[in-house]
């Protein structure tokens, strides 16, 4: 089980997100949002600042309050561990300062490399999550064909004032702020899969970098009108699963309902 945050940001150009290379052939995609996988440790974190699990568990809509905390927390941890962006306070109102230092990019290195646990780090400096500052988006399970399967809760949120995304000194090979609309406008070739230039993303379209909910949820984003419109949403939390489709000339189609279908809310990748 994965949690992924879709960091937003307005701009002139419209809304933007932060997307990242992911290697190993991750099942969230090879450019993705940051996010990463639930981790036994996650549960020692105890401190929260915000709506508590119980709240949490309602919103996500599941009855597994233990589920709902480690997904929180492991969002909010592999957003920090992947960009530095840490969503945690001394209090309600407020948000850690300064954490763009040397100190900081230790110390994500070593959770990153279990040298170390989150629930330690925000000990240390009297830390609480600030999980007011999450919005919840949607759930995204693989197709019953994958070989590596994923089960995801999407997340959302805007970068705290005074911070700003870095990759990980160790793993991170690409990341930027992106349009939303016009990293869609060019859907159809290479560019982006170029613009990274990894021998597994040159010449690949965006269908072939990113899985079915990352490009949907990028379409929402640049249909949006910006952050605080988009994450004052009310949205139910929909859990959505792909299934493969074959056609009458043999080909195959992904399908995934991203809506009623009154509403016109189906969408197919071939």
């Amino acid at each position: 089980m994965a949690s992924s945050v879709v960091l937003l940001k307005d701009s002139s150009a419209g809304l933007k997100t932060y997307l990242t290379y992911r290697p190993g052939g991750s099942p969230l995609g090879t450019v993705a949002f940051p996010g990463g996988t639930i981790e036994v440790a996650d549960d020692d974190v105890t401190d929260w600042v915000g709506p508590s699990a119980t709240v949490w568990a309602k919103s996500l809509g599941t009855d597994d309050i233990g589920l709902a905390k480690r997904h929180v927390v492991a969002a909010i941890r592999e957003l920090f561990e992947e960009t530095g962006i840490l969503l945690a306070g001394t209090d309600a109102s407020s948000v850690i300062e300064g954490i763009s230092g040397p100190e900081w990019m230790r110390a994500r290195e070593s959770i990153a490399a279990q040298e170390s646990t989150f629930a330690s780090l925000l000990e240390r400096y009297g830390l609480g999550l600030r999980t007011d500052l999450l919005k919840p988006l949607s759930h995204w399970i693989s197709p019953e064909f994958a070989h590596r399967r994923f089960d995801t809760r999407y997340f959302a949120a805007t970068p705290p004032v005074n911070q700003e995304p870095s990759l990980l000194t160790s793993k991170g090979v690409w990341g930027r702020w992106a349009c939303a609309s016009e990293i869609l406008a060019q859907r159809s070739n290479s560019a982006l899969g170029d613009e990274i230039g990894l021998p597994n993303t040159t010449a690949l379209t965006l269908g072939e970098l990113v899985v079915p909910g990352v490009e949907i949820i990028l379409e929402k984003i640049a249909a949006a009108r910006g952050c605080i419109a988009y994450l004052n949403h009310k949205r139910p939390i929909s859990e959505y699963q792909p299934r493969l489709l074959v056609g009458d000339d043999g080909g195959f189609t992904l399908e995934v309902a991203t809506a009623p279908a009154s509403e016109g809310g189906i969408c197919r990748e071939r």
